[in-house]
């Protein structure tokens, strides 16, 4: 109960990609054929399918090892298909914190990682990178048992995208160079660029492996050294990448890794006297908090990437089958749990009734079920709080006068499984279409020309993308005042 607490409490501070073959490097991947079953519930009723690997790292990371947290407390990470314990992992926090931040210091200060030349920590990172293509299948499954993204998503596009990422990082390890200006007189102005130090780091759920990747990655290429918090709904595969990544080399200390929930480890890293630097991927809300906490603390400066309620617009001439499939993609793609979902699809009136049809036929036909199941499209909502809070948006919708094509309840009755859903003739003024429900609930909003779509398009306290669907009458540069 304690754990389930912590859990709920810590939504406060806790919170893209590509479709493609089924073959990775020359092989099969493995996956059970199962039965597929579209939009129905007889899927979720079938028992889940055995993950094809095992829980091993289960410990905080600290200074080069595995050591459990401070307080000796454990919580429970979950299975979003069925709602059971996969494992106990290490609780985290203020006095983990603190000896990880110690561990930090002292690897930059003391330690060989920032004093090393560029291009010895790029072959670190290219030897990580080899690692993660060789362990690709098993971080795929600890990605999709602990996060239920489907397994061919995982294996396929984002642990390839893993390494892909950690290559890139590496190569530019060795080009961050100075500049040297002319300045009055005999004089010149030098600039240097040098790491900063100890990096905190907080990532997300949605993306585990790519987030990690995205905020490890430079900041390793560029010679600091890093807490991360990892979110406590999905601590699994950060925890076995870590341990490759000091196969590949890396000294102790530079990375530390601690799984603990927002309240408590991630308050105390963002205000954490000793960090130099502090990155966020979250919610908007949990963002001012941890902007609020580094400000207090030492004034650290913070790199934040928050939420979204992004704008898809389809216009009169624009292939609609097309239109639909990019706009299906752009809303459904990893459950609709993506900060950049294109969560508001405008449609030219005089489109609009065909387009609805044909999103409703296509959400219908989308495969939903247990992510290990080959060709499954959809797995379950990360856990039963995002779970609850779609479903309430779905409620909301309904009651505000919006009409429900497709969808509108939980799929099965197992696991947090929801049907992809479709909301026409929706408002601009009504709750689904302001908020970020990061779930699979597709809006659709009908508009009459470009300059009234693009002043409702931007009608939002959010402003993180948009979208389009290919069209012949309007030159791209017109959608740039997006």
């Amino acid at each position: 109960m304690a754990a389930a607490a912590r859990r709920a409490a810590s939504s406060l501070l806790s919170r893209c990609l590509y479709a493609s073959p089924r073959f990775h490097g020359g092989r099969a991947i493995a996956l059970s054929s199962g039965i597929l079953q579209r939009f129905s519930t007889a899927a979720a009723t079938e028992e889940p399918i055995t993950p094809p690997v095992q829980v091993n790292y289960t410990q905080l990371l600290i200074n080069g090892q595995f050591v459990d947290s401070a307080s000796g407390r454990t919580f429970p990470t979950l299975d979003p298909r069925t709602g059971e314990v996969i494992a106990h992992v290490a609780e985290g926090d203020v006095e983990d914190i603190n000896r990880a931040v110690v561990a930090a210091r002292k690897a930059f200060d003391e330690g060989p990682w920032p004093k090393m030349t560029a291009y010895e920590r790029s072959r670190i990172l290219y030897k990580f990178a080899d690692l993660i293509e060789k362990h690709n299948d098993e971080l795929a499954a600890l990605e999709t048992w602990d996060n239920g993204k489907p397994y061919e998503q995982a294996a396929l596009a984002e642990v390839p995208m893993l390494a892909r990422l950690m290559r890139y990082y590496a190569g530019w390890a060795d080009k961050i160079h100075g500049l040297i200006v002319p300045a009055d007189g005999p004089h010149h102005v030098q600039v240097l660029h040098e790491p900063i130090g100890v990096a905190g780091q907080i990532i997300p759920w949605n993306f585990p492996l790519l987030m990690y990747a995205w905020k490890v990655g430079p900041a390793l290429a560029c010679g600091n050294t890093i807490v991360l918090k990892t979110a406590e709904q999905t601590p699994l595969s950060a925890l076995y990448v870590s341990k490759l990544l000091h196969e590949a080399g890396l000294p102790d200390g530079v990375l530390n890794v601690i799984s603990g929930f927002g309240p408590t480890a991630g308050a105390a890293l963002a205000s954490h006297m000793d960090v130099d630097k502090l990155a966020f991927t979250g919610s908007t809300n949990t963002g001012k908090i941890v902007l609020e906490l580094a400000a207090r603390s030492n004034l650290k400066p913070v790199t934040l990437e928050l939420g979204g309620k992004s704008p898809f617009i389809v216009m009169d001439d624009a292939d609609v089958d097309q239109a639909v499939e990019l706009a299906h993609f752009a809303l459904f793609f990893n459950q609709g749990q993506c900060c950049c979902a294109g969560s508001r699809t405008f449609v030219h009136e005089k489109v609009y009734d065909e387009f609805v049809e044909k999103a409703k036929a296509r959400a219908l036909k989308r495969v939903v079920g247990d992510p290990f199941k080959k060709g499954v499209e959809q797995g379950p909502q990360i856990d039963d709080e995002q779970f609850s809070k779609v479903l309430r948006y779905i409620k909301s919708g309904i009651d505000s006068g919006a009409t429900l094509v497709a969808g509108g309840d939980r799929f099965g009755s197992k696991g947090y499984y929801i049907q992809p859903t479709i909301f026409s003739d929706v408002q601009d003024e009504m709750t689904i279409a302001k908020e970020e429900i990061f779930g699979p609930v597709q809006s659709i909003l009908k508009f009459k020309d470009i300059n009234e779509v693009i002043k409702r398009a931007n009608a939002s306290r959010y402003g993180l993308a948009a979208g389009s669907s290919p069209t012949t009458s309007t030159p791209p540069t017109r959608w740039l005042v997006l």
